[in-house]
């Protein structure tokens, strides 16, 4: 999966609301993930444990209506489903094109060794957070492969062979963290982390933006270090060009599931819904990105150049099967996202101030309006109509 998700969370609701609505049982701005320090995992169950920051635009961790999924791929019921493009689509997960990609050798750990200061700590947060978007994957992904085997066995072996490429990115990128003598607690995180609950729309609406996108950055990093490789500083970014085809396989996946369920697309509430995750999507990237212009510059890409890449390009895939999406190539769109960058800078400001919480909650009043009234233009902006409940063949564009 993607290394970015929504920021926004939905439960029975049936019209679009900015905002996050995420509970938290202290009603904190932040909850904390633990991780252990590898060097001293032998030591047994007293291995220290370093606290992870858990914010709003983090990684989250999703649950369905798993009757209603089930409803909804029962072949007695739905007459769209295509099965004969199902069996396809299985026949390419099972070929597991990857299956020996993911392995490592001695420059993973030469190199984290030679990554110092704060370039160090950042590529340790990259390696966090990307293993937390990826095992989040195989979560949804493993338990949708349970619950629809009796309804739809060949959907549900699809998305168990989903949760095999989501587990195997997961545990690449946790065996990362071990070069830095660090390794995610996967166990405590299964556990312990909140779950957002998502209707199945909107899970095919954002898992389908969340898996296009990332095929989109992991290539364009790709590339752009293919050729400019002085700034090769790591070498999990070399076995990118293989790992973001399973993201690619996993969003067409996900474009066949839509086309099956053509109501979530062919009315006027698909598109203002489509057109919202687009948006949740693309600023989340965005405000996160811009938090962390270090790890871009480390790896000589400008920051918001490359979002606006990836936008740009994610947008026009998605086009393909939304209905409607943002005019992302409006320049008033970036505009936009630039003033949500200022905004959040600002939120960010006030909570790392001394002011006592309920001082900081009232000046988040005034920040968060702003950046709602940022959001609700974006939003509104006149959208591009588009979608086709027929494949496009995806044929990825040179981008550097």
């Amino acid at each position: 999966m993607a290394l970015v998700k929504p920021m926004t969370n939905f439960g029975n609701v049936t019209t679009p609301k900015f905002g996050n609505t995420r509970s938290s049982s202290s009603g904190k701005w932040s909850t904390m993930i633990r991780m252990s320090s590898s060097s001293s995992t032998k030591k047994g169950k007293g291995a220290p444990k370093k606290a992870i920051k858990e914010t709003l635009l983090a990684p989250r961790f999703y649950t369905t209506d798993f009757d209603e999924m089930e409803t909804l791929f029962n072949t007695e019921i739905n007459n769209n489903l295509n099965q004969a493009e199902f069996e396809a689509l299985l026949q390419e997960f099972k070929t597991d094109y990857n299956q020996t990609h993911f392995v490592r050798n001695k420059e993973f750990k030469e190199a984290a060794d030679n990554l110092q200061g704060p370039l160090r700590q950042i590529f340790v947060e990259f390696l966090e957070r990307s293993c937390t978007a990826e095992f989040s994957g195989f979560l949804l992904y493993k338990e949708l492969g349970r619950r629809l085997k009796k309804t739809n066995p060949v959907v549900a072996e699809i998305f168990s062979l989903m949760s095999r490429d989501e587990a195997r990115h997961a545990g690449f990128l946790n065996k990362g963290l071990s070069d830095f003598n660090l390794a995610l607690d996967l166990g405590f995180l299964t556990k312990a982390r909140k779950y957002t609950f998502f209707k199945p729309k909107f899970i095919f609406y954002a898992t389908y933006l969340s898996e296009k996108i990332g095929y989109w950055r992991y290539i364009t990093i790709y590339r752009h270090l293919k050729a400019n490789p002085e700034y090769q500083c790591y070498p999990i970014f070399k076995y990118f060009e293989n790992w973001c085809q399973d993201e690619n396989r996993h969003g067409d996946f996900f474009s066949a599931l839509m086309k099956a369920q053509p109501q979530f697309l062919n009315d006027w509430k698909a598109k203002l819904w489509c057109r919202f995750f687009c948006l949740s999507v693309y600023v989340t990237m965005y405000l996160n990105d811009c938090q962390r212009t270090a790890f871009y510059e480390g790896i000589g890409l400008n920051t918001k150049e490359f979002d606006m890449h990836v936008i740009i390009e994610t947008n026009r895939t998605t086009a393909r099967i939304f209905p409607a999406v943002l005019d992302v190539e409006n320049p008033e769109f970036k505009r936009k996202l630039d003033r949500m960058v200022e905004i959040n800078q600002k939120l960010i400001a006030v909570g790392e101030s001394d002011n006592i919480p309920l001082v900081k909650n009232l000046k988040r009043i005034p920040i968060v309006a702003a950046l709602a009234s940022e959001l609700l233009a974006a939003y509104l902006m006149p959208p591009i109509e588009s979608g086709s409940v027929d494949f496009a063949e995806f044929e990825p564009q040179v981008v550097y």
